[in-house]
């Protein structure tokens, strides 16, 4: 798998930074490391182009609902609070809460809903190609 040298710098740059920070006793705690989305699907290529990484908090009101909508590129994130449940065309479903990563699926139709009485907050890093869109709505 090819990995856009922006990222590569920037994974580079944070490993030296967490060498010195876990001197001092900075604890850290690794959420998720895969090759998976989390209906294990292979993760894709990352896209041809001008690498760019795009970064959201994205705050879902109770009882939202997304509409279904598919993601051209690799995506993951955290629920910071709340929580949060993504369901696939074909049936499969995450159900999030607080504290929860998420490797999103790629080019599958999926919506998210927030069944709770609380905001759901969550913060997305979508890697990606300019030009490409973030997401695509299904019509």
């Amino acid at each position: 798998m090819k990995i856009p040298r922006a990222l590569l710098v920037l994974i580079l740059m944070l490993s030296a930074q967490v060498a010195v920070w876990a001197e001092e006793t900075l604890e850290v705690e690794e959420l998720v490391k895969t090759s998976q989305s989390w209906d294990g699907s292979a993760l894709v290529a990352y896209p041809e182009g001008t690498p760019e990484v795009t970064i959201l908090k994205i705050t879902i009101p109770p009882k939202f609902k997304l509409p279904t909508h598919r993601h051209p590129m690799i995506n993951a994130g955290g629920l910071l609070s709340g929580e949060l449940t993504v369901t696939t065309i074909e049936g499969k479903t995450l159900h999030m809460t607080a504290g929860d990563p998420i490797v999103e699926v790629v080019n599958k139709w999926h919506h998210g809903v927030n069944e709770g009485d609380t905001p759901a907050v969550i913060i997305v890093v979508y890697a990606g190609a300019q030009g490409l869109p973030l997401s695509v709505k299904q019509e």
